[in-house]
């Protein structure tokens, strides 16, 4: 009995072991030289996309993403720049899409006139885009490429 609960605690910390490894082979190549115990140098701000297009939603109701700059545009309790383009009464003019319909009723389901103080503030769900390259391969598939591998047809 002694025998195997030794081999059962041998098996467990050369999986532990080997878990780390791979940790510290991912951290030292998102690190760079710089030692586990140390704080290296912050990598430099890159900067933001700044397009007219629209970028691909990867999956249902995730909250668009800004494609363009937003430096400078004040969104607190005395203003929102970002309605200046995307309020309902500006979009002919400038182009923008309207915000939302889901961001003028209240959390009781109830319509308003104008966006719900609860989302007024924008960049708590929506975010600018920056030009850096993902520090580690992603294999994401978004869910339409999904279902249309899912069914003969195409998507459902």
């Amino acid at each position: 009995m002694m025998k195997r609960s030794a081999i059962i605690l041998l098996a467990f910390a050369i999986a532990a072991g080997t878990g780390s490894l791979t940790a510290q082979t991912m951290s030292s190549r998102l690190r760079g030289p710089t030692p586990l115990n140390d704080e290296g140098p912050a990598p430099p701000m890159l900067p933001n996309r700044n397009t007219s297009e629209r970028e691909v939603r990867n999956y249902p109701e995730q909250p668009p993403v800004i494609p363009h700059n937003i430096d400078g545009y004040q969104v607190d309790l005395n203003g929102n720049k970002c309605l200046s383009c995307h309020a309902r009464a500006r979009t002919a003019e400038s182009q923008a899409p309207m915000v939302s319909i889901t961001h003028f009723m209240d959390r009781d389901g109830q319509f308003l006139a104008s966006v719900s103080p609860r989302r007024f503030f924008c960049t708590e769900c929506h975010v600018p885009q920056n030009t850096a390259n993902p520090p580690v391969s992603n294999d994401f598939t978004d869910i339409d490429t999904l279902l249309s591998r899912a069914s003969p047809g195409g998507r459902r």
